[in-house]
Parts: structure tokens; C-alpha cells; sequence
């Protein structure tokens, strides 16, 4: 009985990739060549696949952050440049605080013994699980009315460092675990104390682990809408929040619209991409060439 060739067998698949990439990438690209198109021509019942590209609705949504005033702004709207702001301040700042909370927490969690520890622990998985929309009216009555933070970019930050931290404790778990106890032991037989047996010995066989959750947590915080429209008031307004904001019933400019968006995806982009580099720098870290 003749065998079939194995490339004969996977020739179907190529079919199936195609239209996962354009599914995939055609939005992106509708949505880049939107932003290079004037709103005339977008609206424009004549509007054709081709056209001369232009950087207009760029440079009117940066115009508050440009060097130079561009000919065609009348009116330089400054909230786009104080959002890009915040969300950086915001996204970048709670990464952070949520990696070094949550590292410690997981370290803890894993290496030490004490009552209630697996209780801990399967409750804060559990409470990465209760959506934000519940979340939404307790956070603004406590935030507005007990602590007074709502409207501050501080008070955004802590309650995205919360809404994360529950999912970088329980994904780094699993990578402390694959720590060998010994390589701690054989640390603290040399003198180093816990503190530089964890920054030193654990933190960097756990780097996968850490680029991981630091993706995770700047996306979510980069791209959440619905606590940081509660939480913010004209001056702590996120990215996310200002697009919305700039929608109206009196008309849409599609370009500047797609311009924006195409701003709102380059730092999480880069931010995945370097992170990305880490996951696979701590993957070979370990590979012996032969």
C-alpha cells in the first residue's frame, strides 16, 4: 500500500493559516490605512482601494506633544498627549508595583509553611475570577467617599496593582515551584541572607515567569476602560477613556479616530515584543549546545 508523503498531508493546512492571518492582521491594516486616508475621502461614496497616504490625522491627534503646529489644526486639542501621559504613568507604574508584590507573594506562598497557606492561596485566584463591572460600584463608593483618591492617577494605579495581582501570584507559583530548593540551600551555606538568595538566586530563574505577567499586566492596565471612566476626572484620564470622550452625535473623524487607535497599539506592542525577548533569553538560558 503506497504511503503518502507527509507534506502531502499538511498542504490543507496552509489554506486554514491564510485565513487566520487575515483575519488576524486585516483589521490592523483597514484600521492603518483609515488613518493615512483625509475624513473626505473615507466618507466618500466614490472612496477606492487606492490612495495618496497622508500623516494629517497624526499630526492633529499629536499635536499638543509636536515641536512644531501643524498648518491645518486650527485648535490643538492637548488631551490625547496628557492621556498618552497617564496611560504610560499608569500601565508602567502598576506593572511594577504588581511584579514586586507579586513575586514576593508567590515566594512566600510556595516556600513558607503556615496555617490557612493553600486557603490564601486558592482565595486570591478566586478573586482574579469576579469580573470588573462587579467591582465597579464598591471601588467608586470607597475610592470617592472613604479614601478620596477617585479622579488621581494614584487611585487608578492602586486599584489596577489589586485587579492584577491576584493572576501574577498564582502564574509565578507555578515557576518558583520549579526552583530547586537545593540551589536556595546551597546559597545560604555560603552566607547569602534571603533577600539576596531571592533577588539573586530565585528572581532569575524565574525571569520567563516574570516577562510573562509583566505582559499580562501592562495590557490590562494599558487597555481597561470601565474602572478608569469611573475613576478619573479630566486631568487622569487614560488613552482608552479619551477616545470614547471624543465621540459625539454631531459627527466621528474617522481618520483621526483609526490615528489615535493606531497610537494606542505601538506600546503595548514594544511592551510585548521586549518582554517577549526575556521569556525566550530565560527559556535558553539553560541550553547546552552540541
Amino acid at each position: 500500500m503506497p504511503q503518502l508523503n507527509p507534506r502531502q498531508n499538511n498542504i490543507a493546512i496552509y489554506p486554514l493559516m491564510f485565513i487566520l492571518v487575515i483575519m488576524s492582521a486585516g483589521p490592523i491594516v483597514l484600521m492603518l490605512m483609515t488613518s493615512l486616508r483625509l475624513n473626505v475621502d473615507i466618507t466618500s461614496p466614490t472612496a477606492s482601494f487606492f490612495f495618496t497616504p497622508t500623516i494629517r490625522n497624526y499630526e492633529t491627534t499629536l499635536c499638543g506633544v509636536l515641536w512644531y503646529k501643524p498648518e491645518h489644526v486650527d485648535y490643538c486639542n492637548p488631551m490625547f498627549g496628557r492621556a498618552l501621559v497617564n496611560s504610560l504613568i499608569v500601565a508602567i507604574t502598576s506593572t511594577v508595583l504588581t511584579l514586586v508584590i507579586g513575586c514576593m507573594a508567590a515566594y512566600s506562598l510556595v516556600r513558607f509553611k503556615f496555617f490557612g497557606r493553600d486557603v490564601v492561596s486558592m482565595t486570591t485566584l478566586m478573586m482574579r475570577m469576579v469580573p470588573p463591572a462587579v467591582l465597579l460600584v464598591p471601588v467608586f463608593g470607597i475610592w470617592t467617599f472613604q479614601f478620596g483618591i477617585s479622579g488621581t492617577t494614584g487611585g487608578i494605579i492602586l486599584i489596577y496593582t489589586a485587579m492584577n495581582l491576584p493572576f501574577v501570584i498564582w502564574i509565578l507559583q507555578s515557576f518558583i515551584v520549579q526552583v530547586p530548593i537545593q540551589l536556595e540551600e546551597a546559597a545560604r551555606m555560603d552566607g547569602a541572607g534571603p533577600f539576596r538568595v531571592f533577588f539573586l538566586v530565585v528572581l532569575p530563574l524565574i525571569k520567563p515567569g516574570l516577562a510573562a505577567a509583566a505582559i499580562f499586566t501592562f495590557r490590562i492596565a494599558w487597555n481597561e476602560f470601565l474602572l478608569a471612566n469611573a475613576l478619573s476626572d479630566r486631568n487622569s484620564r487614560t488613552v482608552p477613556v479619551t477616545i470614547v470622550n471624543s465621540l459625539s452625535d454631531l459627527g466621528i473623524d474617522w481618520g483621526v479616530l483609526m490615528a489615535t487607535g493606531m497610537l494606542l497599539a505601538i506600546p503595548p506592542i514594544l511592551f510585548t515584543f521586549f518582554a517577549a525577548r526575556q521569556i525566550i533569553t530565560g527559556m535558553t538560558a539553560g541550553a547546552v549546545k552540541g
